[in-house]
């Protein structure tokens, strides 16, 4: 073989192991059962389950989505405004922020539910500190599980949670850690 054979030949393998790794890699996510959700203004993205649907609620969260079996297990964002300069930190440890999120939005007062904060953990990814909370919820005709995600961001507070009946939580458990914890910024 001559020497420029030997260079298109060396240049291409690793081409071609690249490319087949690159199919093989956007076929695991699709396998996975998983899409990817960009904000209109292109501000926050996040994984939601294959099948599922967008769906609007005059007065409610800026974006749900709900799987089309079963209509009871949604992912929701809720943004609410905070002061520019406010961090999630000084709102309290993932405990305390559970714990507020629980008494006035989850399970206020009056609501009829009860709600139990199970679990309360701080996640760093990018330089952006993430409350990671786990909820079982009881309403007056069933059980609900939760997770959420709670991060502060240029004057924002987001609420990004999934939820399902409890029936139905060990099934999805780990589906929804992995939406959950997809939330992100792009800028």
């Amino acid at each position: 073989m001559n020497l420029q054979r030997v260079s298109i030949i060396a240049f291409r393998v690793p081409l071609i192991v690249t490319l087949i790794i690159l199919t093989f890699t956007s076929i695991s996510v699709n396998a996975a059962g998983l899409n990817s959700y960009q904000s209109p203004d292109g501000k926050y993205a996040f994984l939601y389950p294959t099948g599922w649907v967008k769906t609007t609620v005059i007065g409610g969260p800026q974006v749900i989505f709900h799987d089309i079996i079963n209509s009871d297990e949604t992912i929701s964002l809720l943004i609410s405004d905070v002061t520019p300069e406010s961090k999630l930190e000084a709102l309290g440890d993932p405990t305390r922020v559970g714990e507020i999120l629980q008494k006035k939005v989850i399970a206020p007062e009056g609501s009829g539910r009860k709600a139990n904060l199970v679990e309360a953990r701080q996640r760093d990814v990018n330089g952006y500190n993430f409350y990671d909370l786990e909820y079982e919820i009881n309403l007056k005709d069933r059980k609900r599980h939760e997770l959420a995600t709670v991060i502060v961001n240029r004057g924002k507070l987001y609420t990004f949670a999934a939820s399902t009946n409890e029936g139905r939580w060990r099934k999805v458990k780990s589906l929804f850690e992995d939406v959950v914890t997809s939330f992100t910024f792009l800028v």
